[in-house]
């Protein structure tokens, strides 16, 4: 079950949103507590409790609670699950009206209610998001539906896209795989090597950020049908921080499988501390223009820029002899030894 929620000003907008459903055909009442009338009539009923608390901006909750395609509830049961949802959520004394629509191909219900009880005191906003989702996984288990999110604050919950692109198309979402397939890879592995095979046996290619300068493994990123999502992005226990808790990692052993699995940035690391010669840059190589090695270490440093086909790097400082950082060196120099010579008394 999937909750959306909008705190509003105007309870009109909301009403005759879902009343048009209803004059379509594609919608219909399913429970109420205020009666069922013209637009501009439900909204005048609302804003007659309204008046207790003038001074309140948004009085108006609306939700939409959403079934998975695969989830199925009758009038009844959805009637009853929008009272207990709504009587958890601390609206157990407002005026409240609950829509259900047929236009989709998922099963869902909207709900508008009043903020201001009968008794004038608010129900509260705070954190209604949080509390939502914690109400609707309760209700889904009483109720026998499929839980789509978590409640581990490690993982991270479907950003509104997510959620959306969810209901368009009605494939579990690609977050929920990976936080899945991840979390049992590390469950079933020993070692980093059996980790990588896990995840790989799944279709999913882990990529390790590597340090350039030390070698260590500084994060992790997970590919998954085209789609690319840090481990941080997945939730706490899915960076590499964590993983690493659960795993047999060690920098040394495991260097040639975390090179292999971290992309180009992997093979220029590698490459710049086997030629360790001074400041560097990767250079990427144009189409079609790809030379061999031959014995590029042995050969000056302007001479590696040759092999960059090969993930070799060139120096920052091209070997030219008109280059502007070299003559201002030399002129620096200059300067400096006219000094020294007039102090000594030698003149020019």
């Amino acid at each position: 079950m999937i909750g959306k929620i909008v705190i509003g000003k105007d309870f009109y907008g909301f009403i005759a949103y879902n009343e048009k459903k209803v004059s379509e055909g594609i919608g219909y009442v399913l429970d109420s507590n205020i009666g069922h009338s013209t637009s501009v009539n439900m909204t005048n009923e609302f804003n007659l409790v309204r008046q207790l608390r003038p001074g309140l901006g948004k009085a108006v909750f609306h939700v939409s609670l959403n079934l998975p395609h695969s989830d199925s509830l009758n009038d009844k049961d959805f009637a009853s699950f929008g009272c207990d949802y709504l009587m958890k959520m601390g609206f157990d004394n407002n005026q409240f009206i609950m829509y259900r629509h047929t236009d989709t191909r998922h099963e869902h219900i909207h709900i508008i209610a009043n903020r201001v009880r009968y008794s004038g005191r608010v129900t509260s906003d705070s954190n209604i998001k949080i509390r939502s989702r914690k109400v609707l996984n309760g209700l889904e288990k009483k109720y026998g539906l499929t839980q789509i999110l978590g409640k581990t604050n490690a993982k991270r919950s479907l950003d509104q896209k997510e959620i959306e692109k969810t209901l368009r198309t009605g494939n579990v979402p690609i977050k929920l795989i990976l936080q899945r397939e991840i979390g049992l890879a590390i469950s079933r592995s020993k070692n980093t090597s059996e980790f990588v095979a896990a995840l790989k046996s799944r279709k999913i290619y882990p990529r390790f950020n590597v340090s350039q300068t030390t070698g260590r493994v500084s994060g992790m990123s997970f590919n998954y049908q085209g789609i690319k999502y840090k481990g941080s992005t997945l939730g706490k226990q899915y960076s590499w921080n964590s993983i690493v808790k659960h795993i047999d990692y060690e920098q040394d052993r495991d260097r040639t499988i975390v090179l292999k699995n971290s992309g180009p940035i992997g093979a220029v690391a590698e490459t710049v501390r086997a030629i360790g010669n001074g400041p560097q840059r990767a250079v990427e190589s144009p189409a079609g223009n790809v030379e061999g090695p031959g014995n590029a270490h042995e050969k000056p440093e302007y001479h590696v820029a040759k092999n960059q086909g090969i993930g070799w790097v060139a120096p920052l400082v091209e070997e030219n002899p008109w280059n502007a950082f070299k003559l201002e060196l030399e002129e620096s120099d200059r300067f400096k030894r006219k000094k020294r010579r007039k102090k000594k008394g030698l003149g020019r």
